[in-house]
């Protein structure tokens, strides 16, 4: 299936994906009982997460995943937990039970991404079935931790340890497509021209192999969040 692509300013952007973010949690609360999400860091995390903490639904049926998580202390300012903490988990009556935070910083980071796993294997009583998703991408096609041609990408894990990230710091903890697979919608938001590339070959080459586009294709529904800028290609 084609992915929905939405080009607007980021104000624009904000505003849509708070629309559609409130529309799936409601609907996944009212139909049972919960409402699972996936959180990114960086950019987007900064853009859109402000906003998502304004939005009107009830927290305490909420479940927070992350995409990914550097092996730093919560408190480090490279901690994406640290980043949704600042700007969204502080300003709304968050279950904490619901918060599941990568414990990354583990001197075992395999069996930290183990224990991850079973934590989503629990909650979902078996293969996760996120209800949204939201990521970012790397100008070279990442999403989370998972990079171009890194055994990561087609582990069947549903969360795995990565030593050796091209990009730093090298030690990281990510969930994997075989996690993300079947998500009920996912959302790639991309900024600037840096990305224009890698955007148009996930959407225009449909055999594509960049994690963006892996992932794009195995949600049940994709969307693409675009500035001008990253959407010069398409």
């Amino acid at each position: 299936m084609r992915p929905e692509i939405i080009v607007d300013d980021q104000y624009g952007l904000q505003r849509l994906l708070v629309e559609r973010f409130t529309l799936c949690a409601r609907a996944a609360i009212a139909a049972c009982g919960r409402f699972s999400c996936v959180l990114p860091g960086g950019s987007v995390a900064e853009v859109f997460f402000p906003s998502l903490a304004a939005t009107a639904i009830d927290w305490s049926h909420v479940d927070f995943f992350w995409g990914d998580e550097r092996a730093v202390a919560a408190d480090d300012p490279d901690s994406n937990y640290r980043l949704a903490k600042a700007l969204w988990l502080d300003h709304i009556p968050a279950d904490p039970v619901g918060i599941h935070r990568m414990l990354a910083e583990e001197p075992d980071l395999d069996a930290a991404a183990a224990t991850y796993a079973t934590t989503l294997q629990a909650c979902f009583h078996g293969k996760p079935r996120f209800d949204f998703v939201l990521l970012g991408v790397g100008a070279d096609g990442h999403v989370c931790s998972l990079f171009p041609d890194h055994p990561a990408v087609h582990d069947s894990r549903f969360v795995v340890a990565v030593h050796d990230s091209p990009k730093p710091p090298p030690r990281r903890m990510t969930l994997t497509l075989a996690a993300l697979d079947g998500a009920t919608a996912l959302y790639v938001a991309a900024f600037g021209e840096e990305k224009a590339a890698v955007i148009a070959e996930a959407i225009k080459n449909p055999p594509s192999q960049l994690p963006v586009a892996l992932v794009a294709r195995a949600a049940g529904q994709s969307v693409f969040l675009l500035d001008a800028a990253a959407a010069t290609l398409l």
